[in-house]
């Protein structure tokens, strides 16, 4: 990094940490505070309550208080990144990182505690000390070997995990890439040498762990600033170090090095020469881990041992070694099962959870997040990426189940697999909604033609529904780029064997598929040589054609394009005097539960008659997600105070539902806020249709429905499912452009549901 880049990234960081409030944490209250009786509830007389519980009871202490999510990171400074003991106070900022992690990757809540007080001893009095307050302890950044004392101490005397994130956490994610490190290279634990540099905190860590994996402890080889650790020596020694040394007469790296298998650097720069790689066994496995600059580059390794498999920890090469893989969650599990501990058997869990995640499938989320990355097992991708959200299911349910097997949970859980599903659901904010429509999917198997079928979105999306569905994919796309696409993104499936696939350019049903189209649309001026052309180049209405014939039972379309082109091409073929657009209907999941708006797309003004239909509609997809309707119909009037155009269009709706005597609560016209808040809807018209707020919001024209959608999902935050296509039989949904490839295949779930359930 030039020196310019490295004062504007400084000048960045220091805005980062001071705008728009200075720090990255905050407290907030979890109950209301608004009233009187709020504040006896609260506080006096009501908290006495709580208290006394929790005297007859200590466990309770984690149904009343925030104990049971607490977590506290502790650092006195003394050993802080890569800049050395800075001091309690300096070291903040990166404690406060650790805090947001926590938050951010398992919704552990977190204080961050910098400590004046060097003596180990006396910090680990401290620490003991705040054993009422958390449900468990991060100690963070603290020299060896007191940091070694420290936890010893605590572990000892408390009962709740004590975790040092520097020893075990390293140690844990070097285990999972040291596993799949080794399947990649055909090696096994028990028969590798490894030499190691960094007696430190973590390396010590590092090699007991890898010990408990197999490693036998004649074939570890540990080096540190003064050479290799032998019998006898004196210098620089801890009892730590002297458990690995070796009774050798060899004393260098460069001797030592010679038929390595696995080398583990956690010491500093350019400690390990190329010409010492080139004395390693075949296949070597190489973890430079010192920051920020590795024992050895990448490249510089590969240049004399081109099959080398490399981890560093950075983040601009493959394989980082990054603590965010393990320690969030071996905390959730930890706290969620309210361990004592985190013991041995917790941390080979979590170890096997995570290496088990890098030879699985990639995730989409994961994907988009590190686009232009090879995402699929091998020696270039052994861990996941942190931002891979099946960590915190796989890892934290692992972790859990390991505490309640080994002894050390205070509160087991009764489902393992239900607690993995609701982890699950916490990340993909659209997994427990949409867990009906997955299980009404699951009652057939659908074909789902995809007529975007080259976008990488699409090509993730099928790869899921082939692992999580019965439901079978058909894409449409040309069979190399498909085939090109698939490679670059890392995913194993292929078409032909994993997938039916339309090639627009050279398909032996093109005669079919064309005659098809101008038999239907001959008297509405397509000639045959249109509807050839067409069928060359439209895959929309290839995909509507394939539904037509029953070739597909349904098809997804728009992750490109405008909404009301593809529309045209559904309606041409698919409509009849039984199905017909009615209206789209997007499914907001915001953080206090979901929304749905309609009608987002097909109306633009839509009459009484068709706000009336679109009701009904959106009221029979929002039970396919196991929801009782609540539908208010939305205008700038409320309750008869204006005749505008719009409240009489919705007046006029509200009796056709009366009159048609549907089974689901409406309510209107009114405003939004009336809509959502049943104390203001009952100061203006007491006595209203329906209790609470509402749950479906239909517009008097798509330009509402549509800016009240964009609002709420750039703005709030909410993740949006659809939009759905009511009225077509589930036979055809027309996305947007915006749409992810988790979206994608929450669209074909939908999709995947039989007509007979849903029309």
């Amino acid at each position: 990094m030039s020196d310019q880049h490295r004062d504007a990234f400084r000048q960045t960081a220091l805005h980062y940490h001071e705008n728009p409030k200075p720090g990255k944490l905050e407290v907030r209250a979890t109950k209301p505070l608004a009233n009187g009786r709020d504040l006896s509830l609260a506080y006096s007389p009501g908290v006495a309550e709580a208290c006394l519980e929790i005297k007859a009871d200590p466990q309770a202490a984690s149904r009343y208080t925030a104990k049971g999510n607490l977590v506290a990171v502790v650092s006195n400074g003394t050993a802080v990144l890569g800049l050395g003991n800075i001091g309690g106070l300096a070291s903040k900022p990166v404690m406060e990182g650790k805090a947001v992690l926590f938050k951010k990757f398992a919704n552990i809540d977190c204080f961050d505690l910098e400590l004046n007080e060097s003596d180990p001893e006396k910090l680990a009095d401290i620490v003991c000390a705040l054993e009422p307050t958390f449900g468990a302890i991060n100690l963070e950044d603290i020299k060896a070997p007191d940091c070694f004392i420290v936890e010893k101490l605590c572990r000892e005397r408390m009962n709740i995990p004590v975790f040092h994130d520097d020893q075990h956490g390293t140690a844990i994610v070097v285990g999972a890439a040291a596993t799949n490190a080794l399947e990649v290279a055909g090696k096994a634990f028990e028969d590798i040498k490894i030499v190691s540099t960094g007696g430190g905190a973590a390396g010590i860590a590092c090699l007991n762990m890898l010990l408990k994996l197999g490693v036998k402890r004649e074939n570890v080889w540990l080096c540190d600033i003064h050479g290799l650790v032998y019998k006898g020596r004196t210098e620089d020694m801890n009892p730590q170090k002297a458990e690995y040394a070796q009774d050798s007469d060899l004393r260098t790296l460069d001797e030592v090095i010679d038929g390595a298998d696995l080398f583990l650097g956690l010491s500093g720069p350019n400690v390990l020469k190329p010409d010492m790689v080139a004395k390693m066994a075949d296949r070597p496995v190489i973890f430079a881990l010192a920051n920020p600059t590795p024992e050895i580059l990448p490249e510089d390794a590969r240049a004399v041992s081109p099959d080398a498999i490399i981890a560093t920890g950075r983040s601009d090469y493959p394989n980082q070694v990054n603590n965010v893989l393990c320690f969030p969650f071996i905390f959730r599990g930890a706290l969620d099962v309210g361990a004592t501990e985190i013991n041995d058997e917790m941390q080979i869990a979590c170890i096997e959870g995570i290496a088990a995640l890098a030879r699985a499938t990639t995730s989409a989320e994961a994907a988009a997040a590190y686009q232009g990355e090879q995402l699929s097992f091998g020696a270039d991708y052994l861990i996941p990426k942190p931002f891979d959200p099946r960590l915190i299911g796989v890892v934290a349910s692992a972790v859990a189940k390991a505490a309640m097997e080994s002894g050390v949970a205070t509160r087991p859980l009764e489902d393992i697999a239900a607690y993995k599903a609701r982890l699950d659901g916490s990340v993909f904010r659209s997994a427990l909604i949409m867990r009906p429509v997955f299980q009404a999917a699951a009652t057939a198997r659908r074909s789902i033609v995809f007529a975007e079928g080259e976008d990488e979105r699409v090509l993730r999306a099928a790869s899921a529904m082939i692992e999580e569905t019965t439901d079978t994919p058909i894409l449409i796309g040309r069979p190399e780029v498909i085939e090109a696409r698939c490679e670059r993104a890392g995913l194993a499936i292929r078409p032909g064997r994993d997938f039916d696939l339309v090639n627009p350019e050279n398909d032996p049903r093109y005669r079919e598929y064309w005659e098809t189209y101008h038999q239907v649309m001959a008297r509405r001026g397509v000639t045959p040589d249109l509807a050839r052309a067409i069928m060359r180049t439209n895959t929309t209405a290839i995909a509507s054609v394939m539904v037509a014939r029953g070739e597909a039972d349904s098809l997804i379309c728009g992750t490109f394009g405008q909404f009301g082109w593809h529309l045209n091409y559904i309606r041409q073929v698919l409509a009849d005097h039984k199905l017909h657009p009615v209206g789209a209907l997007s499914l907001m999941i915001l953080e206090d539960g979901p929304l749905f708006i309609a009608d987002t797309q097909v109306h633009q003004q839509p009459t009484a008659e068709e706000i009336c239909e679109t009701a009904i509609g959106a009221a029979r997809h929002v039970r396919r997600f196991g929801i009782e309707p609540k539908i208010a119909l939305c205008s700038h009037s409320q309750f008869g105070s204006l005749d505008s155009e719009s409240g009489l269009r919705m007046r006029r709706a509200m009796e056709l539902l009366e009159e048609q005597q549907v089974d689901f609560a409406f309510e209107g016209e009114m405003h939004v806020d009336s809509a959502l808040d049943q104390t203001l809807r009952d100061r203006l018209l007491p006595g209203s249709r329906f209790d609470g707020a509402a749950n479906v919001l239909i517009f008097a024209s798509s330009d509402a429905a549509s800016g009240v959608r964009n609002v709420l999902k750039m703005k709030a935050g909410g993740l949006e499912v659809g939009p759905i296509l009511m009225g077509m039989g589930n036979r055809a949904h027309v996305v947007t452009p915006s749409i992810t490839a988790r979206g994608l295949l929450n669209m074909s779930a939908l999709a995947g549901t039989p007509v007979a359930y849903y029309g």
